[in-house]
């Protein structure tokens, strides 16, 4: 029952239980993240997104552990092993790590120095020698355990087969496993040397060549880049603390004289340390440190996918879009205020004065032919000369020149969704479409292509795919949602990421829309196979049609809630449409008088608000960017010179700044301001306009150092 968990998370989370539990059920019964955090705020004491995710994540944490206590409890019981004492400890485990070192000492093992020693009846000298009595000799005490027929050929091999035993003890101990535990968490140390021979071929881990850091200090990015440089083989990486302080709180626990056994005690207790502890805490705190700069890593990533979805669209406007090239052209796609593909073809601005004097006719032509509002380029090879081309054409009107992050637009190109949308265009001209559509709608535009493939990351591909997939994924539904997706116009790409919806009823969405027309109510969603009463209220909030018969329809208000809508019209004297448009009637409504036991003030306030603006879209207006005019490739650059740039990726240790050299520049963590920076997000966000200062050019690794400090 998940019920029992409530007051743990509460308690974890800093939140009252009975809103943990109103979370809890509403997920359960098959409610969304979005969907709660918008549409049922009285339920659960308007939790935000965020912390409805994090008692989404902790139930399944929880849940996970409870499978793990349930299959130990199980197979405790078949063997005949479990105590009322064992299994009280095993119910009141709230670790993973305590509940496997409470099982350790049970769980059926493969044939161990130990096992072999007990195989050989050495289990009641190992007790004995334990024991410590001052008194026992342990060497007279084993000359009665050398047996030929067990392999026991010496006095010595039975004291060793008895260490073994010892070592395993030891071991399997809980106290002595937490005390590790505890050490190697705060006082482990990672120790980077590089694999001999490795040197040249290793050249971009030099930094990590004979390097040591704690480990509980120790940032993501490096705990990453020490790993990959272990897996490709550059690396040979250690994680260990001082011996002589793990050895003494065993020693403390163990040793309980300084007689003959306690020196054979103290034999094994150094053997189970290094042999078996250390190596098995090594494990442990790898995995765990690997775990936690995933969590960083992985959040980093979702920061800056978000900032990306949410960049501010171009909106509805004639696009003609370019994918620049030198030697193969530059790929032209007008497209028209939807979006729609209206002509394709290639020129040569860069091939010689003849063919730059036809492509600059043939831009001009297209142009007017198409009625093009803004100008799309891409930000890759040719990006700057081509701007440069466009500009020097000086077209009537200044149409806007906007550069267009066409990061993962080859891979949607190639992409399943690609050919299904264009199939009679080849992969460069989708590819061209893409990023004149990424500029209309950046959000529409990048939800079909896998959030990995669009270069906002930090290490994406060593961490733990499942959770980066799943933190992505969550990422990109808040954004759709918030947002809204226009019901009549959207992709099943768009479509699928809707509170509800899923990849199946998207495409039979867009069927139903091909056979029978734009939808004219949103209630006319519920005749789409696959939209039933759940699936109808999770989505239709998110849903918006413009220009439909219900103007409410065009609005975040949710349909449940029109009533009150019509009420409030109704008691002002007029229709819908009038109250959405005058704010004078607005302001008259009294909302206490609309309060039910399932409606209260915050979502009657929401509802206001939406009134106000209904359907607004909540991204910011898109500001025309220009890069510093001469300034092209990496060569033009100069030690000083103060740029504008737009920010690409934001990482644990600084930020990225592409300033229009086909290069991202670097502003370390310590150059993002005149003061002391933590954590870079907290200075900038990934599309951010800055101005930087270039610092430090290294033209043979094609590395920029840039700096936002004021002060230089």
């Amino acid at each position: 029952m998940k019920s029992k968990y409530y007051a743990k998370i509460a308690a974890e989370l800093e939140i009252e239980e009975w809103r943990v539990r109103a979370a809890a059920e509403l997920l359960a019964d098959g409610a969304t993240v979005p969907f709660i955090a918008r549409y049922r705020k009285e339920m659960t004491g308007i939790l935000d997104e965020t912390a409805i995710t994090r008692i989404r994540n902790r139930l399944a944490q929880l849940e996970e552990l409870d499978k793990r206590r349930h299959t130990i409890l199980k197979s405790l019981e078949e063997r005949g092993l479990l105590t009322d004492e064992l299994q009280a400890k095993i119910e009141s485990a709230e670790k993973m790590a305590v509940l496997e070192d409470i099982y350790l000492p049970f769980r059926p093992k493969r044939r161990t120095r130990a096992a072999i020693a007990r195989e050989r009846g050495l289990e009641p000298l190992a007790k004995l020698i334990f024991d410590q009595d001052p008194s026992i000799d342990p060497a007279g005490e084993a000359k009665s355990f050398v047996n030929k027929e067990k392999e026991v050929l010496t006095i010595e091999d039975a004291l060793a087969g008895a260490r073994d035993i010892i070592a395993e003890w030891i071991n399997e101990n809980e106290q002595a496993r937490a005390d590790m535990r505890r050490l190697f968490t705060e006082k482990a140390v990672f120790f980077s040397k590089v694999v001999k021979g490795k040197e040249s071929a290793g050249a971009k881990y030099r930094d990590y060549f004979d390097w040591s850091e704690l480990m509980a200090d120790a940032p993501s990015h490096r705990i990453l880049a020490m790993r990959r440089g272990e897996k490709e083989g550059i690396l040979s990486l250690k994680l260990f603390p001082p011996e002589e302080e793990a050895l003494k709180p065993l020693e403390t626990q163990f040793i309980k004289d300084t007689c003959s056994a306690s020196e054979q005690v103290q034999t094994a207790l150094v053997d189970s340390y290094k042999r078996l502890l250390a190596p098995a805490m090594e494990t442990e705190m790898r995995i765990a440190s690997k775990r936690r700069a995933d969590q960083e890593a992985i959040a980093i990533f979702a920061q800056n996918l978000r900032e990306l979805l949410l960049s501010p669209p171009l909106g509805e406007k004639n696009v003609l879009a370019i994918d620049p090239g030198f030697r193969t052209g530059c790929k032209v796609a007008c497209l028209d205020r939807q979006g729609n593909l209206q002509h394709q073809e290639t020129i040569f601005p860069h091939s010689g004065e003849k063919a730059a004097s036809e492509a600059a006719e043939r831009i001009k032509t297209l142009a007017a032919e198409f009625e093009v509002e803004a100008f799309a380029i891409g930000n890759g090879t040719a990006g700057r000369e081509t701007e440069r081309f466009i500009r020097q054409l000086n077209l009537h009107g200044e149409i806007p020149v906007i550069f267009v992050n066409e990061s993962g637009a080859s891979v949607y190109s190639a992409s399943k969704i690609a050919r299904e949308e264009f199939p009679d265009q080849d992969v460069t001209v989708r590819g061209t479409i893409s990023i004149g559509r990424r500029l209309m709608d950046p959000l529409a535009e990048m939800v079909k292509i896998d959030p990995k493939s669009i270069g906002v990351g930090q290490y994406q591909h060593d961490v733990d795919q499942k959770a980066l997939r799943e933190s992505l994924v969550d990422v990109v539904v808040s954004c759709v949602n918030a947002v809204g997706v226009e019901l009549n116009t959207a992709s099943p790409a768009l479509l699928t990421y809707v509170s509800g919806i899923g990849s199946k009823a998207a495409v039979n969405i867009v069927a139903f829309r091909n056979e029978y027309g734009p939808f004219r109510v949103i209630n006319d969603l519920q005749a789409v196979a696959g939209i039933g009463p759940k699936a109808f209220e999770q989505a239709a909030g998110f849903l918006r049609i413009r220009g439909g018969e219900n103007p409410l329809d065009a609005s975040a208000v949710h349909p449940e809630i029109y009533h009150i809508v019509e009420a409030m019209a109704k008691d002002m004297n007029c229709n819908v449409i009038t109250l959405m448009n005058d704010e004078k009637i607005r302001e008259e409504i009294q909302l206490k008088h609309y309060v039910t036991d399932t409606v209260g003030l915050p979502t009657l306030n929401d509802i206001i608000e939406e009134l106000a603006k209904p359907g607004r879209d909540p991204r910011q207006q898109l500001e025309i960017f220009t890069f510093a005019e001469g300034i092209e490739k990496i060569e033009d650059l100069r030690q000083g010179m103060k740029l504008p740039g737009i920010v690409t990726n934001v990482t644990a240790f600084g930020a990225f700044i592409d300033i229009g050299v086909h290069q991202d520049g670097l502003v370390h963590i310590s150059q993002l301001a005149d003061r002391f920076v933590k954590n870079p997000a907290d200075v900038v966000k990934v599309n951010q306009k800055v101005m930087v200062t270039v610092m430090e050019i290294d033209l043979e690794r094609r590395r920029i150092a840039l700096s936002m400090r004021k002060k230089q």
